[in-house]
């Protein structure tokens, strides 16, 4: 089609897009991408006057979008681009495959493209690790086998046999990508073929099948700091696999694991301990042995201990991950009753039961004056 005795001839460009005559590349194509969706005959089956508006706007798009053309037209109107063949619609069809080019502009369904032959950074490892609460307690440094993928020593990570040659994909050029017709729009997909590489080996490696990549067992020497808990992950940058063409390696997490300990449970910083004692040492009082992570405390316990009755040995805990200073042993009292007793035990007890092991106490009355008393007990 020559411009000038087109769809358009008789009403301006910049008043069929809505725009002002100084409105920039950018405001031009984002207009015309809103109207377009609009009035795109898929989204309006039937409808010729939408037809219509969308063949017009698609004509005044392709005439401002295009540095030359917009020059002529506002230099010299339609009658600038009348008997010129500027590379305008033949037809309908040229319309709609205008357009389609222009989703791929602006939605990226085609162009540059992620190609798989570009550098990829290394995946990223897990690895548990079950400490005690004395690790916990102190810290550890320890040794760790990690299995992770490396380049192939023998073709560098290429996957290419020394001395052969990449070959290109002929499915897709060496583009890397097929594409796919969706009604209007041109969906574009890695290559089935070569996966996105573009190009094909033909003599792969013989020691990683041409994946460049072959698995390794590495040692490692880690430094856990105190402090730590379950869930808590330690990073150990540069440690998981190797990058692809150039890639950087990713990075090894460490998650820690509390193991169940035989003595003591954790509450954060704090450790607690269940201590027995018979209602005899409750009853009068004692001094008992209590273990720590470190050593051993003495802890004297006053008499009439109650069961559940709690102490503190301070700084006897953990650390805190972030240098918070060291919790508490909590030790919770449990009382333990004999459960076979000699005949003299029980002698013993039955004479204890009738005694009045429980002090009498005496009520009496101050008058405080004007008739009214109160009373204490003591």
């Amino acid at each position: 089609m020559r411009f000038g005795g087109g769809l358009a001839s008789m009403k301006e460009y910049y008043e069929i897009l809505g725009i002002a005559k100084d409105a920039s590349l950018e405001d031009i194509k984002g207009t015309y991408r809103r109207l377009a969706l609009k009035y795109h005959p898929d989204k309006n089956p039937g409808d010729h006057e939408a037809e219509e508006q969308f063949k017009l706007i698609s004509e005044a798009y392709q005439v401002l979008s295009d540095t030359e053309k917009r020059q002529l037209y506002d230099l010299y109107g339609h009658a600038g681009l009348a008997d010129m063949d500027l590379g305008g619609f033949s037809g309908f069809e040229d319309i709609f495959g205008s357009f389609g080019e222009m989703l791929e502009e602006f939605f990226s369904f085609g162009g540059q493209r992620a190609r798989a032959d570009r550098a990829q950074p290394g995946a990223d490892l897990r690895h548990r690790v079950v400490l005690t609460l004395e690790d916990v307690a102190h810290g550890l440094e320890t040794s760790l086998e990690v299995e992770r993928r490396v380049s192939c020593r023998r073709c560098g990570g290429n996957g290419l046999e020394p001395g052969a040659q990449r070959q290109t994909c002929p499915r897709c050029g060496g583009r890397g990508q097929v594409s796919q017709s969706r009604g209007f729009l041109k969906i574009f997909n890695n290559c089935p073929d070569c996966l996105g590489a573009g190009t094909l080996i033909s003599s792969p490696c013989v020691n990683c099948g041409g994946s460049g990549m072959m698995k390794e067992k590495k040692q490692l020497q880690v430094r856990i700091p105190p402090g730590v808990d379950t869930g808590t992950r330690l990073r150990l940058r540069g440690e998981g696999e190797t990058g692809s063409r150039g890639g950087p390696p990713g990075d090894l997490y460490l998650e820690v694991q509390l193991a169940p300990h035989p003595v003591f449970t954790r509450q954060a910083r704090d450790l607690h301990y269940r201590a027995t004692l018979s209602f005899v040492e409750a009853a009068l009082g004692t001094s008992v042995t209590i273990p720590t992570l470190n050593s051993q405390k003495r802890l004297t316990v006053p008499a009439g201990t109650q069961p559940g009755a709690t102490f503190r040995l301070r700084g006897e805990g953990l650390p805190g991950l972030k240098g918070e200073p060291r919790g508490d042993l909590v030790v919770e009292m449990a009382l333990q009753t004999p459960t076979r007793l000699s005949p003299q035990q029980k002698k013993l007890l039955q004479e204890f039961l009738k005694s009045p092991h429980e002090p009498k106490t005496k009520k009496i009355k101050v008058d405080g004056g004007g008739g009214e008393g109160m009373s204490f007990e003591f």
